[in-house]
């Protein structure tokens, strides 16, 4: 490979392979046409094939004799579909199968990258002792995986503004995205564990990649570093997503709460005011004969009510209730 493209046609890709040159296939879709090419000219295992264009799997590693069958996913953000590649990587050639319907910028950017002048790869063309083969996967591998990061960062700087909306005011439309962010969280958490025992099994050596050598193994290690940290992250999300709907319930128990104490004070103090009211609107003919005069009114009816108000105030304020 020096980094050029070429013409994606049957008779191309023979001719390349017959030239011992190591051939990048990057196909968008998966149809028939698909199938039977990688069939023909490719001569893969017929159990490959038929996950080909079987889009929504698991993220998986499985060798197939000289060829080892990949699938692994990249961030897109929340509210959009997650990049999902497909894989199958030899000694002689390297294929990536993503969708049809949805781009993948991560591999748009590095197919462009290969193309200035062969990219990252152009100072190993010419003899070098590092893994070409390995460092092309390992690049493509690494732009999929690196995408989460930027997702996770947008992810936490919402929870952040999510945080300080709740304490202000908290709503049902808050909760209801803390649900929507902590099912994608579960999404990603579902991708990059895969994902990190993908790359575990070829670290420790579970699964050999064919022109394996040792100086490949530092690339096999960055990815796992990478997913490692990715990991830790969607665990710290995790947290404090649990952290955030906690203080949102909590938030609204303790709202709850001072409602039910102003309602509840407002009652009590109306609780005496009733009952007299009730008393001297009793209708008795010794009470309506001599409890009559104007200061008899404002003594007895509506001193007695202003007393019993100032009292109950005074006991709130004491307690500490308001």
């Amino acid at each position: 490979m020096d980094g050029s493209p070429a013409s994606p046609d049957t008779e191309t890709i023979k001719s390349l392979l017959a030239d011992g040159k190591l051939l990048w296939l990057d196909i968008k879709g998966a149809g028939p046409e698909t199938v039977a090419l990688l069939r023909d000219v490719f001569d893969l295992h017929p159990v490959a094939l038929r996950s080909v264009g079987r889009f929504g799997q698991r993220p998986k590693i499985e060798p197939f004799g000289d060829v080892v069958y990949l699938v692994f996913y990249g961030a897109r953000g929340m509210g959009e579909h997650a990049t999902e590649v497909h894989s199958f990587y030899s000694e002689r050639f390297l294929i990536t199968i993503r969708r049809g319907d949805g781009p993948s910028g991560s591999l748009d950017q590095l197919r462009k990258q290969m193309a200035e002048d062969g990219g990252p790869l152009a100072d190993m063309a010419a003899g070098s002792p590092r893994p070409v083969r390995l460092v092309l996967l390992h690049d493509i591998l690494e732009n999929e995986i690196d995408t989460f990061f930027p997702a996770l960062s947008d992810f936490d700087d919402k929870i952040d503004r999510l945080q300080q909306a709740m304490f202000a005011k908290p709503t049902d439309e808050q909760l209801q995205e803390l649900f929507s962010m902590q099912r994608w969280l579960v999404g990603v958490r579902k991708m990059v564990s895969p994902e990190r025992d993908m790359i575990a099994s070829l670290a420790s050596g579970i699964i050999d990649l064919p022109g394996k050598v040792p100086e490949s193994e530092p690339y096999i290690r960055e990815l796992y570093d990478h997913l490692i940290r990715i990991n830790d992250l969607v665990d710290s999300y995790r947290d404090l997503i649990s952290n955030a709907m906690s203080a949102y319930l909590s938030t609204v128990s303790n709202r709850l709460n001072q409602v039910m104490k102003q309602l509840t004070i407002i009652a009590t103090v109306f609780l005496p005011l009733s009952f007299l009211t009730g008393f001297f609107g009793q209708n008795f003919g010794w009470m309506v004969s001599r409890l009559g005069s104007l200061g008899v009114f404002l003594g007895l009816g509506v001193g007695t009510e202003v007393v019993a108000a100032t009292g109950l105030f005074i006991l709130f304020r004491r307690r500490g209730w308001m």
